[in-house]
């Protein structure tokens, strides 16, 4: 079973979440900026990307300079920030129990759903 953090306002969400109907596979629909992931969340979900927090951290968002965020910040401070500024999380990503992939570009989701 997959999970798809969306965005519906987002175009590259919307792409994604097309691939994901496409590759016939069950996955649960999370619209992210309305049900966050909260600070446990997010550390499980870097382990999965296998990534530093800035790699998938919008950081061009106004919401990274209000929590006080530069490029070299923590993981800890950035996925922090990021359970209070749900905004500030790249998407689409798309993970199971074990991993997880960012769906820039939608290549990535094409690819990891048809490995399993």
């Amino acid at each position: 079973m997959y999970t798809y953090l969306h965005n519906p306002r987002c175009s590259k969400s919307r792409t994604g979440l097309k691939n994901m109907k496409e590759g016939k596979r069950k996955y649960e629909l999370r619209a992210y900026l309305i049900n966050p992931l909260d600070y446990d969340d997010l550390v499980d979900l870097q382990k999965k990307l296998n990534i530093p927090a800035i790699e998938f951290t919008r950081t061009w968002e106004k919401e990274f300079s209000q929590a006080w965020l530069t490029k070299d910040s923590s993981d800890d401070e950035i996925l922090k920030a990021m359970a209070k500024f749900p905004k500030l999380m790249e998407r689409p990503i798309v993970y199971d129990e074990r991993w997880a992939v960012i769906g820039r570009p939608e290549e990535n989701i094409i690819n990891f759903i048809k490995k399993k």
